[in-house]
């Protein structure tokens, strides 16, 4: 018999947690039919009322929820210009034909998918302009690792001991290393990206990592979306923290494992005003030139609770991932 939740904080997460799987498993079958029926399932929601929750948690209702995913996960997709044929990315996104994507693509982003992917490096450009001012140098270091699990506390600690000097607020080096799979307790926030999250770490997270005695553990910032693509309220953020072996979730709790691989990874010190200009910078001078993409796995920030802020600066520290493989 179902467990009923202890206090009306503890049902609204229990919401969370059910729409939040739905949100999952609708971008891991973009490419297929999406029944209400299966999704309610997924929910362990009425198949007869679960259209009407979703709509109201989400504000938008799940074709539209659907639709626009699909859209944006072709955008990207087509951003990252792998040779992927435009038939390709329509059919591997839900939509039947080429022509029923190149109308929905041009509704939605006004122009069509072909000049889309032709004007990436022009609208790149325009998306530095508009983060502003700030600059970073880039260091390419392939190959050497960062550390091991458990080690991101001490700066640049590679796997053989050795110390790697940190960059500066504007400059990061980057290096090219393979990531263990970890297991991760994590919570969701949609809206824009900014501030919010910060306060989001501070308020809702840190209390929780705090009372299962997890304020030790590696934390993962993980933005599944992209603002270019996404409205900024529908943007979401997945707060996680690594978990130890023993740990056993409960409930209300969401776990996870983020995939290890190959991951581009460079040490960003500075203020979380230029986190942005960061990612940016990373995605549009040095990716390109790296020999290496994008691919599907989450992109994250990695670093540790209790020290990547520093009071007395107001800098903030982290590892900047980015999941690639070769061309």
């Amino acid at each position: 018999m179902p467990t009923i939740p202890e206090s009306p904080a503890a049902s609204r997460a229990e919401y969370a947690r059910r729409i939040n799987l739905v949100l999952d498993y609708i971008d891991r079958h973009l490419d297929t039919p999406l029944e209400l029926a299966t999704l309610a399932d997924v929910a362990h929601f009425s198949r007869f009322h679960f259209h009407r929750i979703f709509t109201a948690w989400m504000g938008e209702t799940v074709g539209d929820y659907a639709r626009r995913r699909r859209l944006e996960v072709a955008a990207f997709r087509l951003s990252r210009n792998t040779g992927e044929t435009v038939l390709d990315i329509a059919l591997g996104t839900g939509f039947g034909s080429g022509e029923a994507f190149a109308r929905a693509f041009k509704l939605k982003f006004g122009c069509t998918p072909s000049t889309w992917r032709q004007a990436t490096p022009a609208r790149m450009a325009q998306q530095v302009a508009a983060l502003g001012e700030h600059k970073f140098t880039l260091h390419s270091n392939l190959d050497q690792a960062l550390g091991k699990p458990g080690q991101a506390r001490a700066p640049h600690l590679g796997e053989d001991g050795h110390s790697h000097p940190t960059q500066g607020a504007n400059s990061m080096e980057v290096q090219v290393i393979d990531l263990p799979p970890v297991r991760v307790a994590w919570q969701r926030r949609i809206g824009a990206y900014g501030p919010g999250i910060g306060a989001f770490w501070r308020d809702t997270m840190a209390p929780w990592m705090q009372s299962h005695g997890l304020m030790e553990q590696t934390c993962y910032g993980v933005g599944l979306d992209d603002p270019v693509l996404t409205p900024a309220d529908k943007c979401r953020y997945d707060a996680c923290v690594a978990l130890p072996g023993h740990f056993q979730a409960n409930g209300n709790t969401a776990t996870t494992m983020l995939p290890g691989g190959r991951y581009a990874v460079a040490r960003f010190r500075g203020p979380t005003t230029s986190i942005a200009a960061a990612w940016m910078t990373l995605t549009r001078e040095w990716l390109p030139s790296s020999g290496l993409q994008c691919d599907e796995r989450p992109c994250f920030e990695r670093f540790h609770a209790t020290t990547a802020l520093d009071p007395a600066t107001g800098e903030f520290t982290c590892d900047i991932c980015i999941p690639v493989r070769p061309l």
